[in-house]
């Protein structure tokens, strides 16, 4: 699976393309100007390389429509983008009949992640360049490669060996739940499979903008804060789509944890996950229980580090069929959890891209040329992105739940009612 980040700008006028390639060109010059080398030597890791990314903005021939926008949008997040072969990012802009002027960016995920692509976007707009001291594509000879990734993996060996520990200790911390578990496994019915279920789909993306005075106003009076009612809402959205726990009816949060230490962390994904769990009944009267909830859960992970990141030593180790094997046979989330990203407050820089504010700006993620058989084999999924961006804050929902009707209409009238639900009014794109 190819994960992207997309960042849209809605401006309404005509952007300045001029300052659009300055924003283009100093992108090229952080965070983003690089990509993902192989190494010589099968087992030993992979390396930064520097990619400046492409030459320049790609600029639609001719206007479309403004009910075109969405669509625009969306073929956008599908062209190509890879992080090994490149480009690993692109930055586009549509001129639409309105007078209107959209400006999307996409960018691998495996790049940087959402915290570390806000900073991006910043030094961007500010015009910072960074010197990473990454050297340039296959720039070594094979010999020298070997033995450059011969000592590297030697050095590296001492962290496989507590990754190799701490993998046979979860396996067994997960074998001794099972059996202390009284509960018989929940059957799930197994998804139907229509005519022509393993071809491409793109999973259906919206994003809902509400003004922060409602926001915070309504957060208030519901006993919680800006984020506690953004977990709410994913919850909520995860009721109405049907993305709850056979046993209890109860959302499963996936939360993401920055774990980035300082604007020097260069590190593409610096992130923990952490799983709230969440009674959507009480949740659109009350988030005091929220709110406990998230700050249980945040308590235990400060407690007990996720351990989870010393495994991503052990893949260069394993031969590519094998890891192959495992994602094709990774089975379906029982709990069926809702990826929640709250993202806080944004720099106002960040809707800055030609070097003035965009009326509207967001950012979300979905996957390239998805399989349908697997989304359905998986359980589909759920993904909420928000963050607080110029007076409004943005919440991009995309999701794909097997047996339901996987549209943009569908979609759109189940954030409409999730937004009712909390007494919330907002524009819908």
């Amino acid at each position: 699976m190819n994960v992207v980040i997309q960042v849209t700008w809605l401006y309404d006028r005509n952007v300045d393309l001029d300052g659009l390639r300055r924003f283009h060109h100093h992108l090229g010059q952080g965070l983003l100007g690089r990509r993902i080398e192989r190494p010589a030597l099968p087992i030993a890791r992979h390396r930064w390389v520097v990619d400046r990314g492409p030459a320049d903005i790609e600029v639609a021939e001719s206007p479309r429509p403004r009910a075109e926008f969405s669509t625009w949008v969306d073929e956008r997040s599908q062209l190509p983008v890879n992080a090994e072969s490149g480009p690993g990012w692109h930055l586009g802009v549509l001129p639409l009949d309105d007078g209107c002027t959209a400006v999307s960016l996409v960018l691998s995920h495996n790049l940087i992640d959402g915290l570390g692509l806000a900073l991006v976007i910043v030094e961007g707009a500010l015009g910072k360049t960074r010197d990473l001291g990454y050297p340039p594509p296959l720039s070594r000879t094979h010999l020298r490669a070997l033995g450059e990734d011969a000592r590297q993996t030697a050095r590296d060996l001492p962290n496989v060996g507590r990754a190799l520990v701490g993998a046979v200790k979860s396996a067994r911390k997960q074998a001794r739940a099972k059996v202390d578990d009284p509960r018989p496994p929940v059957p799930r019915p197994a998804p139907e499979m229509a005519v022509g279920a393993d071809d491409v789909v793109l999973v259906p993306a919206l994003t809902v903008y509400v003004s922060l005075a409602d926001w915070d106003a309504r957060a208030e009076s519901l006993g919680g804060a800006s984020h506690t009612l953004a977990a709410a809402f994913a919850a909520k959205f995860g009721e109405r789509i049907g993305r709850v726990r056979a046993t209890d009816g109860a959302v499963t949060l996936q939360v993401p944890i920055s774990d980035r230490t300082s604007m020097e962390d260069t590190r593409a994904m610096a992130l923990s996950y952490a799983r709230v769990t969440v009674d959507p009944t009480n949740a659109t009267t009350d988030l005091r229980d929220v709110r406990a909830a998230v700050k249980q859960t945040l308590r235990t992970l400060k407690e007990t580090p996720d351990e989870s990141n010393q495994l991503l030593w052990l893949p260069s180790f394993v031969p590519k069929r094998m890891l192959k094997q495992m994602v094709a046979r990774a089975p379906a989330d029982p709990d069926q959890a809702v990826f929640s990203s709250y993202l806080g407050d944004l720099s106002s820089l960040i809707s800055q891209a030609d070097g003035t504010a965009a009326p509207f700006a967001n950012a979300r993620t979905t996957g390239q040329r998805e399989s349908r058989r697997l989304l359905e084999r998986t359980g589909g999924r759920a993904v909420i992105l928000s963050g607080r961006l110029s007076g409004k804050i943005f919440i991009s929902i995309g999701a794909y739940q097997p047996g339901a009707a996987n549209t943009p209409c569908a979609l759109r009238e189940l954030a409409a009612l999730t937004l009712a639900d909390f007494g919330l009014t907002g524009e819908i794109h």
